[in-house]
């Protein structure tokens, strides 16, 4: 027993080799899924790097109580094994990080629902793995012993360790933000990579984001419905489908005359689609952007949300059986907006559950879904399909077979050589939303249809795009052309074109902002009511032009709008790409 005392003179030397272990042993629950996650390039470095750090919190006791080390290292062990436990089995099956949104999928399933996915997802090797990984924990257990040092020392040594991994950056996020719960949200972001607080967090962050999403949708339940609602359509078997791309700057896709080939698919398909071509969102943020395309608002009327109908509630109210399928994240503070738009739908797929938007994940886990309530019963039905599309970081956007664009190859000539790269990924990213997009047209025709397909991206990205190749992402305060500039498209089946003028050659340069696009889809699927205008609609005989509104609608004073017609780009001057 007697090296379990404290001693109460300085050590000849410090015990590092020991004090090595049990680092060791409390990083291993965070850093085993960490480190898969940086093996297989899921995600970027930060979230390996907060886990080395948070995992030194434990040491603390360890230099406090060395006599009660293993006693103490394996009740927390425990706690962390169970956590990680949870972690690496959902990364085994879905190569995604634990996140706020796992918890509410996993309240959102039912039991049966559950033993689908694991049915559908568990492999035999997994067994294996989890009694690897457990085993290895027990291991490095067994290789722990007390690190000894003199009480004021060890007590000086934990203090330090609590401040340097809490203190210091909980009081700098307080310094940096105006409220503490904010600078609170800040530091959950560092320490959520590690267990336990993975879980802690994960579950605060759900109820929070809960309780402001059912008070949305609350209030979205009084909402009144449109009046005097007429449907062309009525008693039509009829599917209709909303694909909404993300961060996709048309004038990076050949379908619209880019030079590279990053849209092969649709260019194919292009005398199958309706391709309209002065198109602009209203701004260059998702949320912000399809407050606006969902709903009655606009760039003059920015809180009509609140207060109007959504598509997918006037849908609901025309007979639809109504479907979204998003491959967006779902439950993060930014996203419950979409998760609300989401859950208006009589049934949702939620494929996202990533903590961090810069992780790995493909648009392609979409086509499953889709080909499965493409032969539900139901015989009018609406999808909602929106996609991770070109959202940054781009590499993370395609899978290795669509890393086509690797040198400067029709690249433009002024671009750093650090530059290419990121402008390389994210044509690729294009050329993998162009195999996504035109796979769902495909898909949807194969059941031959009454009804059409119409694609548009939330927002544009400029990605060195515009003069002095300088901007990389959106700035609202800093506007370019290719935050704003976004694809639009339109693709009918042979039943529908059969009963309804579908010739919109006269309609395709029409100025129009994605702000007035509910007034489009509704003339398209023969919807008329009160609160519709047809001088709104893109596709009207009665259309009307207006300034392509740009801006922060809640900015002082709202003159802070302006025409997208003041940053249009000029066409690119001769020569001004690279060529092989």
């Amino acid at each position: 027993m007697g090296m379990f005392k404290r001693s109460n003179t300085s050590a000849k030397g410090f015990d590092w080799a020991g004090f090595g272990w049990l680092f060791l042993f409390f990083w291993y629950f965070s850093g085993i899924t960490q480190l898969l996650i940086q093996l297989t390039g899921t995600s970027g470095f930060s979230g390996f790097r907060q886990a080395f750090v948070m995992s030194a919190v434990w040491l603390a006791p360890m230099l406090l109580f060395p006599s009660r080390t293993r006693v103490m290292a394996a009740v927390i062990g425990i706690v962390l094994w169970a956590c990680s436990m949870a972690s690496l089995g959902y990364f085994f099956i879905y190569q995604q990080e634990f996140s706020q949104s796992v918890i509410f999928i996993m309240f959102e399933s039912n039991i049966s629902e559950a033993g689908e996915y694991m049915t559908q997802y568990f492999a035999w090797w997994m067994v294996f793995a989890f009694l690897a990984h457990t085993a290895f924990a027990i291991f490095l257990w067994t290789r722990l012993r007390p690190v000894y040092l003199p009480r004021a020392k060890a007590w000086a040594v934990a203090m330090g360790l609590l401040v340097a991994v809490i203190g210091y950056p909980l009081i700098k996020q307080t310094l940096k933000h105006d409220t503490f719960a904010s600078a609170l949200e800040s530091f959950e972001s560092r320490v959520e990579p590690a267990v336990p607080w993975q879980m802690v967090v994960a579950y605060r962050r759900y109820l929070q984001q809960l309780d402001s999403m059912q008070g949305m949708l609350a209030s979205a339940s009084k909402i009144p419905p449109l009046t005097n609602l007429k449907d062309n359509e009525a008693g039509k078997p009829t599917t209709l489908v909303l694909v909404i791309g993300e961060s996709t700057n048309r004038q990076r896709m050949s379908l619209y005359g880019y030079p590279r080939q990053t849209t092969p698919n649709l260019d194919k398909l292009r005398d199958q689609l309706a391709i309209f071509d002065n198109v602009v969102t209203p701004r260059p943020y998702t949320i912000e952007a399809l407050q606006q395309v969902l709903t009655f608002a606009d760039e003059e009327n920015p809180d009509l949300y609140l207060s109007t109908p959504s598509l997918v509630s006037v849908m609901k109210q025309a007979g639809y059986k109504t479907f979204w399928v998003t491959n967006q994240q779902t439950m993060t503070k930014r996203n419950t907006m979409l998760t609300t738009f989401s859950e208006q739908a009589d049934q949702q797929v939620y494929l996202n559950n990533n903590r961090n938007q810069n992780a790995r994940q493909y648009d392609g886990d979409v086509l499953e879904p889709f080909s499965k309530i493409l032969a539900d019963s139901a015989p009018r039905k609406l999808i909602v399909i929106h996609l991770l599309g070109t959202h940054m970081s781009y590499q993370y956007r395609y899978p290795p077979t669509f890393d086509k664009f690797t040198d400067r190859t029709g690249a433009p000539v002024g671009l750093s050589d650090d530059q290419v790269p990121t402008y390389n990924s994210y044509d690729n990213a294009v050329l993998y939303n162009d195999f996504v997009v035109s796979s769902l047209i495909k898909d949807f025709a194969k059941t031959d249809p009454n009804g059409f397909l119409l694609y548009l991206s939330d927002h544009g990205e400029d990605v060195f795009d515009s003069a002095g190749h300088g901007t990389l992402g959106r700035n609202e305060s800093k506007p370019t052309a290719p935050m704003y500039t976004i694809p639009f498209m339109v693709w009918a089946s042979p039943k529908w074109r059969e009963d309804h003028a579908w010739n919109f050659s006269n309609d395709l340069g029409r100025p129009y902002s994605s702000s007035q696009f509910i007034h489009t889809w509704a003339d398209m699927a023969g919807l008329s009511a009160d609160e519709l205008d047809d001088k709104k609609s893109l596709v009207s005989n009665q259309f009307v032009a207006r300034p392509q509104l740009i801006g922060n609608p809640y900015s002082r004073p709202q003159k802070a709008l302006i025409d997208f017609s003041l940053i249009k780009p000029k066409p690119p001057a001769e020569g001004s790409v690279a060529k092989q």
